[in-house]
């Protein structure tokens, strides 16, 4: 044992004096190994960033939470102009679904709250944010929603019954129109629609999805309040809440029986409203994760296999330069396991090289995607780290195998007078 550890530690330091005198050709050598790291590397952050920022928006939409609309959250191709002849969702089926629920003690549902959207542009003293998400709805929209307050409060029932002209704004809003500090938003006067509304509750910052949509860029109001600006019936939706730990698709299936009946459909008739959960915003993500998987295996194995080759025809080159040392080892009494060893490690010296290299690489450019995508969830983890030298371990016993193993066999006679 003790000779193998010797060996071994002389073996590791040939390898790195190989290394350090043929500079430019590892480098080279390793570049399809560096290449594969960064692809690697960069495709398993993106897909980790993608599972984080899904399963926070889950969370923000509510994973308990049905949403009735006119359109399902998928592409419907060219099945558009079924869904756009839908009849309008009335906000006052809210009412009448919260008297079924009222009335069937069993029942697997808790709440339908209605909610009317718009996009607005909200201003204050001169400054001012477009294509702000208006919510309009009622006092029990606190009752269910994920968001928490960070000032102020949510409206009563009296001022949802009164019209106040009231309002809670998402955080970027408060930030970008106050920016002395969101507190001091409480109790100020903004202008939505050209209407005032005065600021009663501020939201603590909920993030985008997948830096696609902000869920900071809103303000709720009173539906009654709303109204005094916006009729868009065609933007109406309810948002219905299952009691805890039911069954989500027997809930679900009672809330379409119930929507049925609402809708005074038949039997036979199809249903006009759909009923949507965060959960169908998984065919939308899957067929994305799974591109950027293919994609970066596709790369990262093309250039892991190309780093491969290169490394096993320059180390066959390298015990083709060396016959004689190998021959002179040999004599002097060094074993074929021994020989076998060196241009082994040899091998991996070199990926280790290239994925040390390839990880600082894949660092700075997570880095530049930070910088460049601020809201994109990028994730970096130690599990990166760990497969990204295993992979480059492996590559390197693979491609430094073959080569080693001839070295192993050289007869010592015929490497003496290798010319």
């Amino acid at each position: 044992m003790k000779r193998f550890l010797n060996e071994f530690e002389e073996n590791i330091r040939i390898a790195m004096e190989q290394l350090w005198v043929h500079k430019m050709r590892s480098l080279l050598t390793a570049l399809g190994v560096i290449i594969g790291i960064i692809a690697v590397t960069l495709m398993g952050t993106a897909i980790k960033g993608i599972d984080k920022g899904f399963s926070d928006s889950l969370d923000m939409l509510g994973q308990d939470i049905f949403y009735v609309e006119r359109w399902p959250w998928r592409d419907v191709g060219d099945d558009w102009i079924l869904y756009r002849n839908r009849r309008f969702i009335n906000t006052k089926y809210a009412d009448e679904l919260n008297q079924y629920i009222a009335g069937n003690p069993h029942s697997l549902l808790r709440l339908a709250v209605p909610a009317s959207n718009a996009t607005r542009t909200v201003e204050y003293r001169g400054r001012n944010v477009s294509g702000v998400f208006l919510v309009g709805t009622t006092a029990d929209f606190n009752l269910i929603n994920t968001a928490d307050l960070s000032y102020g409060r949510f409206f009563n029932r009296s001022e949802e019954v009164g019209s106040y002209p009231v309002t809670i704004l998402g955080y970027d809003v408060a930030d970008a129109l106050f920016p002395a500090g969101i507190a001091t938003a409480i109790e100020e006067t903004v202008l939505i629609a050209r209407h005032k509304f005065t600021v009663i509750g501020v939201l603590s910052r909920q993030g985008d999805f997948l830096g696609m949509q902000s869920f900071d860029k809103q303000a709720i109001m009173p539906l009654s309040a709303m109204r005094k600006f916006h009729r868009g019936n065609w933007s109406n939706s309810l948002r219905v809440q299952a009691l805890p730990d039911v069954s989500m698709s027997h809930a679900h299936d009672e809330l379409v029986g119930y929507m049925r009946l609402i809708r005074r459909l038949m039997p036979d008739q199809d249903n006009d409203f759909e009923v949507n959960r965060s959960e169908a915003l998984e065919e939308q993500i899957g067929p994305i994760k799974a591109g950027l998987t293919l994609a970066g295996f596709f790369i990262t194995g093309l250039a892991l296999f190309v780093g491969a080759i290169g490394i096993m025809n320059i180390t066959f080159v390298s015990v083709r330069e060396r016959t004689r040392e190998i021959g002179t080892r040999r004599a002097l009494g060094a074993r074929r396991s021994t020989i076998l060893w060196q241009f082994l490690l040899e091998a991996v010296a070199v990926c280790l090289m290239g994925g040390i290299l390839g990880l600082l690489s894949a660092v700075a450019l997570f880095q530049v995607l930070q910088w460049y995508f601020p809201n994109f969830p990028f994730v970096f983890s130690s599990d990166l780290v760990l497969i990204a030298m295993v992979l480059s371990i492996a590559v390197g016993i693979i491609s430094g195998l073959a080569p080693a193993w001839q070295a192993a066999r050289l007869d010592p006679a015929n490497a003496l007078r290798h010319e």
